[in-house]
């Protein structure tokens, strides 16, 4: 731990002084803990942050309209338009590779569910399922499930390691969450949990935010504070030593995500990319999602804000938005490849400006909640990495498979508890009628005629089925096919069983 002098001296190099107006007013334990959080910073990088993050903030963004292009056709792989053979082909590369202990999941789980209006982390939301799993629950499931799928077919014992990425607010809760919970059945020792760094946030004039007398504003460096935390925390060691060669990384929100995807990890390592990312087509020309397109022939993503209306709107001669490669934070990349991101590149990154209320104490030592946004902080994104790829690939899917995420709290639009319920219930009706089981609402009235249900729509009945029973639709014929179901139905592994007997 640094002395008192030389934090001191390095505040004062920064222009950041004021940190320790209220030295005097702390009390001993106070004292001590908030001269260690202040020897963690970067103090050397300190005045350089907080001017970047001044000068960001009062710059408008760089039109790059004139700079855009889609991704070419030979980079893009899709579920809607690539042949049956092709699927199959790189589905099968795929579990090859989960059968050899090459493939790894990476959560990025540092976000609080402040806008989802609770005090804790995402991942451990109960969305209102008939069997009232939570998102962690069914993202074990998954994982649980592909690696029996890839042990089926190639005869092995596999394992597919999960790194959790959480920030200081998430660590200890997503700790005890799986421990009271038993890992839900994984092995603790392949669950390797880690924190991102944290970074102040910082006033429109370049000054560090006191959040208490004796406590500094800070907030997690965004998803892509991913490289450097996989540095300081050895991540990428761990990963060498179990001989993971590929890695598939997502965002904790998503309840349709497939974990360690097969087809999307066969598809991109056939292709010999180093970096992958999935993408659904845009709903319409302004939906809020960053596009998946090339600026100035580099791949890259292209916040929705960053592009004019107009752009936006542009339409190809079968009708389709030229830029609708919607990006879902779903990505591919080799081992090689982060290690080459952390040794090389990290510092390179892209640092974004987000514009935030941040409570803090005023010059009086009053506690101050700001009513309007008031502080800078400054956030890398996990998908900055792509212009250093050398073999960049795109993978299309449907947006009804596989994305709907859990942002806002029940009574927005959109992104809700309740959109994330109806996609995943939906999901599982089609996939019981595809196997030939007649589903029956509460009334007794054969469901199985109901029009095709899209993402968010109410699902016809309450269908869950467990990724224990099917990790995407797989097996269900021999054990539904021919079924008349009564709902609710939930197909866990014991009525799987029972069915099986029938």
């Amino acid at each position: 731990m640094l002395s008192l002098e030389q934090v001191k001296q390095s505040l004062e190099t920064a222009g950041q002084s004021h940190v320790l107006q209220f030295w005097s007013e702390l009390c001993e334990e106070e004292r001590d803990t908030f001269l260690q959080e202040l020897s963690q910073l970067d103090l050397k990088g300190l005045k350089g942050h907080c001017e970047g993050a001044a000068r960001a903030a009062a710059s408008p963004p760089d039109s790059l309209d004139q700079h855009l292009e889609a991704v070419p056709p030979e980079f893009i792989g899709s579920v809607r338009t690539s042949d049956k053979k092709c699927l199959a082909e790189w589905q099968n590369e795929g579990l090859l590779q989960i059968s050899q202990n090459r493939v790894a999941v990476l959560l990025l789980a540092g976000g609080q569910g402040t806008r989802l209006g609770v005090q804790y982390p995402k991942g451990m939301y109960n969305v209102g399922l008939p069997s009232g799993k939570t998102l962690y629950q069914i993202q074990v499931e998954r994982i649980q499930k592909i690696q029996q799928l890839a042990d089926a077919k190639h005869g092995s014992k596999c394992t597919v390691p999960w790194y959790i990425m959480t920030s200081e607010f998430t660590l200890a809760p997503t700790e005890k969450f799986f421990k009271e919970n038993n890992y839900f059945g994984l092995e603790p020792s392949n669950m390797v949990m880690f924190e991102q760094r944290m970074i102040p946030a910082v006033t429109f004039d370049g000054k560090v935010i006191l959040q208490s007398k004796g406590k500094l504003a800070m907030a997690p460096d965004g998803n892509g504070g991913l490289y450097r935390a996989l540095v300081d925390n050895k991540v990428l060691e761990d990963m060498k030593k179990r001989g993971v060669e590929y890695l598939h990384v997502y965002c904790v929100d998503n309840i349709l995500v497939k974990m360690a995807d097969p087809v999307f990890i066969g598809f991109c390592i056939s292709k010999g990319a180093d970096c992958g990312a999935k993408v659904v087509e845009k709903a319409y020309p302004a939906e809020p999602v960053g596009v998946v397109c090339k600026v100035k022939g580099v791949p890259q993503v292209v916040e929705y804000s960053e592009i004019q209306p107009e752009t936006a709107q542009l339409r190809g001669p079968g009708g389709e938005l030229v830029y609708s490669a919607g990006n879902i934070c779903n990505h591919f990349f080799t081992r090689t490849f982060l290690q080459d991101v952390a040794e090389t590149f990290e510092s390179q990154l892209k640092q974004h400006v987000a514009i935030k209320k941040v409570p803090f104490v005023d010059t009086c030592g009053n506690q101050v909640k700001p009513t309007k946004p008031n502080g800078i902080k400054m956030e890398k994104f996990v998908f900055d990495v792509f212009p250093f790829s050398r073999n960049f690939v795109a993978f299309e899917v449907k947006r009804e498979d596989e994305f709907s995420p859990l942002k806002n709290a029940d009574g927005a639009a959109s992104d809700s508890p309740t959109t994330a319920r109806n996609s995943l219930l939906a999901q599982h009706c089609r996939w019981a009628t595809a196997a030939g089981a007649t589903l029956l609402d509460e009334h007794g009235n054969n469901l199985s005629t109901t029009a095709s249900v899209s993402a968010g729509d109410s699902p016809p009945a309450l269908c869950e089925i467990s990724p224990l029973v099917s990790y995407f639709g797989e097996g269900l014929e021999p054990l539904l096919k021919g079924k008349t179901l009564p709902t609710p139905f939930v197909l866990d592994e014991k009525r799987a069983k029972e069915l099986h007997a029938l």
